[in-house]
Order: structure tokens, then sequence, then C-alpha cells
């Protein structure tokens, strides 16, 4: 398995080729443009994981090339380390005030750009990994927590979390206001977590308006209430006076008149491994958001189930 593709952009043979042999073994896929040109026309085709970018270029420098990079929405977010034969500290600024992420001097050492490459892939990929409005983890390292956890002894729980009504109130209030609740509930949870919570607990956020926590703590279902009630207590700033008075919204119905929405609340649901054995993730998940929706309904949670498949 490719451990990332990397665009070397060299018009001297000897480097770009060394680069490539070198890069190529240690398992990337590598592809090489001589010319700037070249590299946009490549990344437009296929998005590299990295580009290692020459600043002396025989069509254009490669500040312009970074420059046409930054300013186009597809590769945006492409990690760039410059590579160059320039030493003076004013080029160096240049590139990075460009959006480069490194800045390497030839000749250079190959372990120490080979280590830069590794650290620069792997610091984009847990950046593109976290939500842009809460800054939680996402699906990928929300699996890969599950997966470690998995192998574990310790026992922990799993607890899905979900806003009641954010939909209506992101409609009437707009989206700016929905990404506002969604910025507030993230150092809530972190909040919560400090309070009732260990050090190795993990709060991660799927998408939308559903957000996850994975707690070590002995009493779960304490920091579900109080969570629960912080929630109800501050997330009434995100209302007019008018709507906070009188504790719901009018929202359009499908009669063309009105219809009340009672303020965003928070739903929960939880599974534990102390009363459940899983084979996979999805079994944690579903188990999780069926336990929220019994919740959501005024059903009592039911996690003393029997245990399901081994390990």
């Amino acid at each position: 398995m490719s451990k990332g593709r990397i665009l070397v952009v060299e018009d001297d043979f000897d480097i770009s080729n060394m680069l490539r042999i070198y890069f190529t073994g240690q398992g990337y896929e590598v592809q090489v443009a001589p010319r700037g040109q070249d590299a946009l026309a490549m990344t437009r085709k296929q998005l590299p994981e990295l580009i290692m970018l020459d600043i002396m270029l025989p069509d254009m420098n490669g500040y312009d090339v970074c420059k046409e990079l930054r300013t186009t929405a597809r590769t945006r977010h492409v990690p760039i380390i410059f590579l160059t034969q320039k030493d003076e500290r004013s080029d160096k600024i240049i590139g990075l005030e460009m959006g480069a992420d490194d800045y390497v001097t030839k000749p250079f050492d190959i372990e120490e750009l080979k280590l830069r490459v590794q650290n620069t892939i792997n610091t984009a990929k847990l950046i593109a990994s976290k939500d842009a409005k809460s800054g939680l983890p996402t699906g990928a390292l929300i699996e890969d927590h599950l997966r470690a956890l998995m192998r574990s002894s310790q026992p922990w729980t799993y607890i899905d979390i979900k806003i009641n009504h954010f939909e209506p109130f992101r409609d009437m209030y707009g989206f700016v206001a929905g990404d506002e609740v969604v910025r507030f509930v993230a150092p809530l949870l972190g909040e919560i977590v400090d309070q009732f919570g260990t050090s190795d607990d993990f709060i991660g956020h799927p998408g939308g308006d559903n957000f996850i926590i994975i707690t070590h703590a002995a009493d779960a279902k304490k920091m579900i209430q109080s969570l629960k009630d912080l929630f109800d207590e501050r997330v009434k700033q995100h209302y007019s006076f008018i709507d906070r008075e009188r504790g719901y919204i009018l929202v359009p119905d499908d009669k063309g008149g009105e219809k009340q929405v009672e303020l965003m609340s928070l739903s929960m649901g939880s599974v534990s491994t102390k009363t459940h054995q899983f084979s996979d993730i999805r079994e944690i998940t579903e188990l999780a958001a069926e336990d929220r929706r019994r919740a959501k309904s005024g059903l009592e949670s039911d996690n003393s189930a029997p245990l399901l498949t081994s390990w």
C-alpha cells in the first residue's frame, strides 16, 4: 500500500531521478514534472499528497507555481516543500509567506528530507481528518481510535450525541448561526470530559449535528446527564430574547402557517464494554445510535442486553 503520492517539480534530471528512485523505494508513488506548467496540469488531473517544488524552473519560478496552487480551491490544501539552492533568510520568508509548508536547501540530506516528507504528509492527513468548524476528529480518526480500543482490555463507554432541532434552528437563523452552534458544542464536550472523564477520553465529530465521546469514566451516566443540563443552560445564548423567553421558535409548516419547534437540546445514547462485546466498529455505532433514538422517544435505555458476538 502506497504511503502517499508525491509530485516532484524539478528540472534537474539527476536530482528528480534520485528523488523518484529513493522515495519510490520508501513506498511512495512518485511523479516528476520538469516545468511549472507541467506541475499545474498534473495536479488538475490527479491530486498528490505532497509537492516538492524547486524555485528555479525553466518556464516560471516556484513562487508563482506555489501562488497558483494556493489560490486554486482544489489544490489549496496540498502540502508544499520548497527545494532550492537559495539560502537567504528573505527567500525562505517569501516561500513561507506564499503558503509553503517547509523549505529545504540544496544540497540536502536525503534522510532528513524523508522525515520532513513523512511529518508534512502526516500533519496534513491529521488536519484533513478534523472537522473545520469544531476542530474535532472526524470519521477516520474516530475509527482508528475505536479499533485500538477494541484490542485493549480497558473498559470504556461510547456515547452518541445528537443536537435535537438543529436543522429548524439553522433554517430560521441561517448557516452562520448553525456553524456557531457546532463550534459552541466542541469546548462544551471538553469541559464535561475534563470534569467527569479521564485523560484517555476521546471526543469526536462524525459530522453535522452528531458528536461522540468515548470515555473510561466509571460513571458515564453522570457525564451524560451533566452534559445535557449544561447544554440546555448555555444553548439559549444562540437564540433571540423573544425565542428564549417563550421557549420555542416559530417555523413555516406545510400548510402555509407556522408551527412551534422546541429549543435545541441533546439526545444521547451509549453502549459499554461492561455489558457488550463487539466484533466490529459498526456494532458499536449502531447500538449507541439505537440507544439514543430510544432515549429520545422517552423509552428506557437498556444497555444490559445479552452480550453480542465475541471480539
